[in-house]
């Protein structure tokens, strides 16, 4: 058991270590995956109150101020830190990369659009009578798509590589925002001093 334990210790922090250096290098992609932390443990705490609205919280805050981030903040190209194409990033990535990415948030942004044509989803469920209703259905909608994410991806990473991966992929996405914070915090205030890319001097292949 103290073996499995170190290795899965190990490996839980290479995955965060390569994560970190390969695709947190802005300084405002750092500062908004401080505010995705800080808003997704909002989002956990609502778990147990109101199911829905943390999941909208989780997607409409959490996730669009993280993957803004990526998408519009972080440097692609050649990473001469780590002296690796994006290409090679992209391919080795653990979790979601920038492709499935896209997926996942065009089938997120596809959900509201499904309920205002189909409000009972083709009779799957009682469809909503009110604005409430309605909201209400989509969060537990994005709440099931989260949950569906994750675990598909951990069901991906077994059949590529194997399960022992993908629950220490799983691991980490949920420990995230406790990690997020720790490592984050100070990127506001780089940020305010004008140093928009992380040197990262402590970055290394290990």
């Amino acid at each position: 058991m103290k073996g499995f334990l170190q290795t899965f210790r190990h490996t839980l922090a290479t995955q965060r270590w390569d994560d970190h250096r390969y695709y947190h290098q802005s300084r405002i992609n750092q500062s908004l995956h401080l505010i995705s932390a800080i808003s997704f443990l909002v989002a956990y705490g609502l778990l147990f109150v109101d199911p829905a609205m943390a999941a909208i919280v989780a997607w409409c805050v959490s996730m669009g101020t993280r993957q803004s981030g990526h998408f519009f903040f972080e440097p692609r190209g050649f990473d001469h830190l780590n002296n690796v194409s994006d290409d090679y990033k992209e391919a080795v990535k653990v979790g979601y990369n920038m492709h499935r990415k896209t997926v996942l948030i065009a089938v997120w942004a596809l959900i509201p659009v499904l309920l205002w044509w189909q409000p009972s989803v083709f009779g799957l469920i009682e469809p909503a009578q009110d604005l409430a209703g309605t909201v209400h259905d989509v969060g537990i909608a994005w709440l099931a798509l989260g949950v569906s994410g994750l675990f598909f991806r951990v069901l991906q990473l077994w059949l590529q590589q194997d399960l022992f991966t993908g629950v220490v992929w799983l691991t980490k996405i949920l420990t995230d925002p406790f990690h997020d914070i720790a490592l984050y915090w100070k990127s506001p205030l780089a940020l305010l001093r004008g140093e928009l890319i992380d040197p990262m001097p402590h970055a290394r292949h290990r």
